[in-house]
């Protein structure tokens, strides 16, 4: 695996994570944003400066780039939740949209080894 691959590779785990800590019991706000804080910080140092192997990968880093973006204001929203079953909701919205970027690192790793053919 590349050196490129193994940085896409520790972000979905990371995302993986964070994501597992949406669906353990006591969630708390600070404890996500913590979360998303360490993955904006980690696509920022080790993804962003990779160059981009083709318009697909530039395309998902992108896309990756904006969900992040959105991952903090659902964290936000989360933590100006006042009823449970709104908080319940955000927290379905978070869990989800660490799913979808957990597909674009997923895409990102499988299409590598056909290009390299």
């Amino acid at each position: 695996m590349s050196l490129n691959l193994e940085k896409y590779q520790a972000l979905a785990t990371l995302l993986e994570q964070v994501r597992c800590d949406t669906t353990s019991t006591p969630v708390t706000a600070p404890h996500l944003r913590k979360g998303v804080s360490l993955l904006q910080q980690m696509f920022r140092q080790q993804i962003v400066p990779l160059p981009a192997e083709n318009s697909r990968v530039q395309s998902y880093r992108t896309e990756i780039s904006k969900q992040l973006r959105l991952l903090e204001i659902d964290v936000m929203f989360l933590q100006g939740s006042r009823q449970a079953s709104t908080a319940e909701g955000r927290l379905k919205t978070i869990s989800d949209r660490l799913t979808t970027l957990i597909q674009y690192c997923e895409a990102i790793l499988q299409q590598e080894p056909e290009e390299e053919k």
